[in-house]
């Protein structure tokens, strides 16, 4: 891989903090402090809490690897932060990592550059447990969390509306059930990397996602020559319509039964997971970068917006 001529000393990897995919951030945190030493850097772990400014104003990093997961790291609230101390980060900036956390606005987005997705309502957790607001099936989830968290799916036959978990926050994504193969793609810079088949005994949820074994890649899909394409530029016109930048991962979901017409767009994620079996990295070594190599990309590549 080629970097930039910059030379980084001392690299800041935030991880952990305080939501609900804490766990999920801290493995992929402790991935990248490996890989990032083996890379030659000056390494520096850190626990995020709400004196997080303190922290890295007694390291003085040259740029911090965010390798946080869920809301106020991916969201774009670490991202204002970081932009404040002006200390360049990983993956995208304040703007693209709020739109992309937004599942409704992405999809806004997602409609302005011409891309298929399925149809949702934001409605709150009460309608929600009073009626159908969708015709089953359909999904329900938190708009703004990720790593299947919260995910709840109401069968075709479903004798009512689901009983919701008083964590769920009080506005909530209620989603067409989109049927079909799960299928993901990861973009680095300005390259859409290859397309990976999940494959499940059923729902692709959060123990499947991250446990060992629970879900196993097809890497290259093997899918129609069209399908493929078109999944590579689909996620790349996502990337840039959401405004990303460094790495990032868009999931589909494919009907072979229609088709093109049966790929559509779930979600594009700013943060994809950095552990043992995540996606991205799985596919950049399929295309042949090494995990220390991708971690120095992401790192050579770490800028502010301002």
């Amino acid at each position: 891989m080629v970097g930039s001529s910059r030379t980084t000393h001392k690299v800041a990897v935030i991880m952990g903090g305080p939501s609900a995919e804490r766990e999920v951030s801290l493995s992929s945190g402790r991935e990248c402090v490996a890989a990032l030493r083996e890379a030659g850097y000056d390494v520096v772990e850190v626990d995020a809490g709400r004196d997080l400014a303190v922290q890295l104003s007694q390291i003085s990093p040259d740029v911090v690897f965010n390798a946080l997961h869920g809301r106020w790291g991916e969201d774009g609230c670490v991202q204002g932060l970081l932009e404040w101390m002006q200390i360049p980060y990983t993956h995208s900036g304040v703007y693209a990592s709020a739109l992309s956390m937004d599942k409704q606005r992405t999809k806004d987005s997602y409609a302005a550059a011409g891309l298929p997705f399925v149809h949702s309502v934001i409605a709150s957790s009460d309608e929600v447990e009073a009626a159908h607001v969708l015709p089953p099936p359909y999904v329900v989830k938190p708009f703004n969390e990720g790593s299947s968290v919260g995910v709840y799916i109401v069968g075709e036959n479903a004798n009512g509306p689901p009983q919701l978990a008083r964590e769920m926050p009080k506005q909530v994504m209620v989603e067409t059930f989109a049927p079909g193969r799960e299928l993901t793609t990861t973009v680095l810079g300005d390259r859409a990397l290859s397309v990976t088949d999940i494959l499940t005994d059923g729902w692709y949820d959060y123990h499947a996602k991250y446990a060992e074994g629970g879900s196993r890649h097809v890497i290259p899909a093997e899918i129609p020559t069209e399908i493929f394409n078109a999944c590579l530029d689909y996620a790349l016109r996502a990337h840039r319509a959401l405004g990303c930048r460094g790495l990032t991962r868009t999931d589909f979901r494919w009907d072979e039964a229609r088709g093109l017409e049966g790929l559509i767009l779930l979600e594009t994620n700013t943060q994809p997971g950095m552990t043992p079996t995540s996606l991205a990295p799985e596919q950049a070594a399929h295309c042949g970068i090494t995990f220390p190599e991708l971690c120095r990309w992401m790192v050579e590549d770490a800028s502010c917006d301002r």
